[in-house]
């Protein structure tokens, strides 16, 4: 019989990291206390520290336009990948 896998909505993840987050509580003594197992709530946590990761003293509209200000730059990227190889493919042809 396949296990049957509990779904927790987003405000109980966010209650649970910020639990961790605020108290001085190891993340398996309150996983323990919220009934939720160690590892799902470490994966929790994990997610949230990469999303906090260099957003520490910032605002939210600074966070926002950070957000952003990166989603651009990786589309930029892209963008220049597909003009060098577009040119290396010109450069090919045009030697031919």
């Amino acid at each position: 019989m396949p296990e049957k896998r509990r779904k927790f909505d987003r405000e109980f993840r966010e209650g649970a990291v910020r639990i961790v987050r605020e108290s001085s509580k190891p993340i398996a003594q309150v996983a323990r206390d919220l009934g939720v197992n160690e590892g799902t709530l470490g994966n929790w946590v994990n997610l949230d520290r990469q999303a906090r990761e260099g957003t520490v003293g910032l605002s939210t509209g600074d966070i926002a336009e950070l957000k952003r200000l990166r989603a651009e730059v990786a589309e930029l990227r892209m963008e220049r990948d597909v003009l060098k190889r577009s040119v290396v493919l010109w450069v090919k042809e045009a030697t031919k």
